[in-house]
């Protein structure tokens, strides 16, 4: 069930979230969760296929991106506050179920919405990020994963990544990690400044704080990988403020660039262990901008997936 009017705003635990709301209001509607150091307008191109195609497309400026989202504290970034806001948009839209699609950090909230709410998740399309569990095993299995994720570490200490990443940010740097300059400079026109890259930040300091006190199934192993910490087995920790290593269920897409500088290749091969349910990996030459530089690739994939969907 749809609403019959556009939504360009909706609230979650009391903050205000800007959402990209486009195609055809009767049509299956497909939620997109961009990632770090994205903005909603990263879907652009991949929106405009889906609408064509006659798909309603909903792309929020996540917690930390949109201004009136934008918590102090390091714990309101924890996964369940991140899962929280996408159940909180399809409520605003009046949607039951629908696709939902992330990449990079978006695909990491996309793979614990299908975990914690699959009765809301008709099909999963994950970009560039693993399962989280299949991604925690890589970091102790794969010295080379350890080696692409050494920045989510660096991201721990206050107020220097800040500094750092709007520095990058207007200096072009993602520009020379592949991102179009056109993106770069929409993504840069958000982040430019280090209190806007306040929030974006702190996601990697709540995957990180969250699962600190949590003994069971979480070893020294874990504590040296850096960033991204999941539990060995179910549960969530904190109430459920951590990444779980818990299956999905619902039909999967996981879609991954070869040439991807900080996501490898392990990783990406185990995710289809922890999926219970129709899987698809999806491997192209490409790089870690799916969403800007692989735009038709990403969308026939989600289209796949929406034409699955019982009518």
């Amino acid at each position: 069930m749809t609403t019959s009017s556009r939504i360009r705003t909706f609230t979650s635990e009391g903050l205000s979230f800007e959402v990209l709301d486009e195609g055809p209001l009767d049509g299956p509607v497909v939620v997109l969760l961009h990632g770090f150091p994205q903005d909603a307008t990263a879907w652009a191109e991949v929106a405009a296929i889906l609408s064509d195609a006659g798909v309603r497309t909903l792309a929020p400026h996540q917690r930390g991106y949109s201004p009136g989202a934008r918590p102090d504290r390091v714990a309101a970034y924890g996964m369940h506050h991140l899962v929280g806001d996408v159940i909180a948009l399809l409520d605003a839209a009046r949607v039951d179920r629908a696709v939902v699609v992330g990449h990079d950090w978006g695909a990491a909230v996309a793979w614990s919405v299908a975990q914690r709410h699959p009765e809301r998740v008709l099909g999963l399309v994950a970009l560039s990020v693993p399962h989280p569990g299949a991604l925690a095993w890589a970091m102790r299995h794969d010295v080379d994963q350890l080696r692409r994720s050494w920045y989510m570490l660096a991201f721990q200490a206050p107020w220097t990544p800040e500094l750092m990443l709007a520095r990058m940010m207007r200096a072009g740097t993602l520009r020379r990690l592949g991102l179009p300059a056109e993106h770069e400079r929409r993504y840069a026109a958000r982040l430019g400044r280090a209190v806007d890259a306040r929030g974006p930040l702190n996601w990697y300091r709540a995957a990180m704080r969250s699962q600190l006190p949590v003994v069971s199934g979480f070893g020294v192993d874990e504590l040296r990988g850096g960033g991204w910490h999941v539990l060995e087995g179910p549960g969530q920790g904190r109430g459920g403020a951590a990444m779980s290593a818990d299956p999905v269920r619902v039909p999967t897409t996981f879609v991954w660039g070869r040439r991807d500088p900080f996501l490898g290749r392990p990783g990406a091969e185990r995710t289809g262990r922890l999926v219970e349910a129709d899987y698809r990996f999806v491997e192209v030459d490409a790089g870690h901008w799916l969403p800007e530089k692989q735009a038709r690739v990403v969308a026939d994939e989600i289209l796949a997936r929406v034409g699955e969907v019982p009518g």
